[in-house]
Parts: C-alpha cells; sequence; structure tokens
C-alpha cells in the first residue's frame, strides 16, 4: 500500500499515464498501417475505414486501462476511466486541431463514453493481471 501512495505523491502517477497512453496511441498506429496497406494491396473496400477506426479507438482506451491497472495496482476502474477518458480528450483536441468541418455531435459522445468505459474495464483487468 505504501508503495501505491508514493506513487501518487511523486508525481510519476503522471508518467504512468503518459506511458499508456504512448501505448495505446503506438497500438493505435501499427493497426493504421496494417489496415493502410491492407486496404491498398487487397480488394477492402474503404467503407470499413470509420468502423475499424472506431473499433481502435475502443480498443486502445482498453489498452490504456490496462497498463495504468497494471501499475497502480489499485481502483483500476477508476484509474483505467480516468486514462480513457486522458486518451479520448486527446483524440477529441487533435481532431478539433486537425479536421477542418470537426463539430461535438452525439456520436463523438457516445464514442467517448465507450472510450471511457473501456479505459475503466482496461483498469480492472489490469489491477488482476500479475
Amino acid at each position: 500500500m505504501k508503495a501505491n501512495r508514493n506513487i501518487e505523491k511523486s508525481g510519476s502517477c503522471i508518467w504512468i499515464y503518459v506511458k499508456a497512453i504512448l501505448a495505446a496511441c503506438v497500438f493505435a498506429l501499427l493497426i493504421f498501417i496494417i489496415m493502410a496497406l491492407l486496404i491498398t494491396y487487397t480488394n477492402i473496400s474503404e467503407s470499413i475505414i470509420p468502423m475499424m477506426a472506431s473499433i481502435v479507438m475502443v480498443v486502445s482506451s482498453l489498452i490504456t486501462g490496462m497498463v495504468v491497472g497494471v501499475k497502480i495496482k489499485r481502483k483500476g476502474w477508476l484509474y483505467g476511466a480516468l486514462a480513457g477518458l486522458v486518451y479520448i480528450l486527446l483524440i477529441v483536441f487533435m481532431s478539433w486541431v486537425l479536421v477542418a468541418d470537426f463539430s461535438i455531435e452525439k456520436i463523438v459522445l457516445i464514442k467517448s463514453l465507450l472510450g471511457i468505459i473501456a479505459g475503466g474495464i482496461g483498469g480492472m483487468i489490469g489491477v488482476n493481471l500479475k
């Protein structure tokens, strides 16, 4: 228990979140590269891109929660959901900056909620991993 309190007090908790988000970003990048290669060199339609992007976002949030849960070892649902929230906010911010006609609509809010829930589930899984 003392080790967990030291993590939160020392500020290294922030680095846990940074590492978790970087792991999720690397995962997403690898999946998007594979998707791009498959779409380019096979007969797979480009119409799957929005669905796959949503799936990758949810799985990346799950990974973020798992990494945080493994490192912090307690309250996985809370810390995982927080990690999922930070990851989703990063995606929404990048979309707002990079996409010309981006607006927060109902679907963005639903995907955000799914990302937070996936992060919480990932945190619960991460706490129980050894």
